[in-house]
């Protein structure tokens, strides 16, 4: 009688939204849509852990003493350091992909529109280089909307992006 072989597992897929969060040391693959927001995709390729926000905004416009939220550039980053120091681990210890902050909003000239996805790539790369962190990879500005799939088990990254 033949014993039958394990099946290697699959991935849980996990979906991000605006705001949204992953941190895991399991396997897991991370999905999410971009437009102008940015997702920064983190992964420790020894230990195999990692995780990705989804990130709307630079900043809160008041600051106020308030629980962290995704929804900020530099609570999302807040709440990635505190997972990293969870693990024992170091920010210099991740490779970083940076992705979106596209224009979605390309037929009305930037001098009269606020340009968010700018604003938000610029916040993005300097709370990054801030706190250590090294970007990898990236693949911003532009116009129109990426999907984002970051693959925890190799920290690999499929994107597919559709321009205005």
């Amino acid at each position: 009688m033949k014993s039958a072989m394990p099946q290697p597992a699959e991935p849980t897929e996990i979906y991000l939204l605006p705001g949204d969060l992953h941190f895991s040391d399991k396997l897991v693959r991370i999905h999410t849509v971009l437009g102008s927001c940015i997702s920064i995709a983190l992964w420790h390729p020894l230990l195999r852990i990692g995780g990705m926000c989804h990130f709307v905004l630079p900043n809160r416009s008041k600051q106020i003493n308030h629980e962290p939220k995704g929804h900020y550039a530099d609570e999302a980053i807040e709440l990635m350091l505190r997972e990293i120091a969870r693990h024992n681990t170091r920010p210099c210890d991740y490779h970083v992909k940076l992705f979106g902050g596209g224009n979605m909003f390309e037929h009305v000239p930037s001098r009269q529109t606020l340009n968010v996805a700018l604003d938000n790539i610029e916040a993005a790369r300097t709370l990054l280089k801030q706190h250590g962190f090294e970007i990898h990879a990236e693949h911003v500005g532009g116009s129109g909307h990426r999907r984002i799939i970051f693959d925890l088990c190799d920290g690999s990254v499929l994107m597919k992006h559709r321009k205005l």
